[in-house]
């Protein structure tokens, strides 16, 4: 009975900025990894980024690096993505994915529970 939910995607201009949240239920624990991933139309789901359950180490695919930050909040039970200096190529919809691991992966197949996506508009 996993559940997770995201929200605050939106239009917003190159250049500004867009804060993601997805807010998780369902585990016992916070013992879990998670991580974005986004699909451009005519592109394949590719992996943002990841976080593990206590928030120590993160992953960052190398188009995002230095622009965007993931963070979580295990008292809230939400993960946040601090989505700054966007552009256009980052328009997509974005997921939100969890799995009981320690460490995110890049690899999407190895999330069990992911959101139904937030739509994410970058104009130029």
């Amino acid at each position: 009975q996993v559940h997770v939910v995201e929200s605050g995607g939106g239009l917003v201009q190159a250049g500004g900025s867009l804060r993601l949240s997805c807010a998780a239920s369902g585990f016992t624990s916070s013992r879990y990894a998670m991580g974005w991933f986004r699909q451009a139309p005519g592109k394949d789901r590719e992996f943002v980024a990841g976080i593990s359950w206590m928030g120590a180490s993160t992953d960052y695919a190398d188009s995002v690096k230095g622009r965007f930050t993931i963070s979580r909040d295990n008292a809230k039970n939400t993960v946040y993505l601090q989505m700054n200096s966007l552009k256009p190529e980052d328009t997509a919809i974005y997921y939100c994915a969890a799995d009981r691991k320690f460490y995110p992966t890049a690899r999407a197949e190895e999330y069990a529970y992911w959101g139904r996506g937030t739509q994410v508009t970058v104009s130029s």
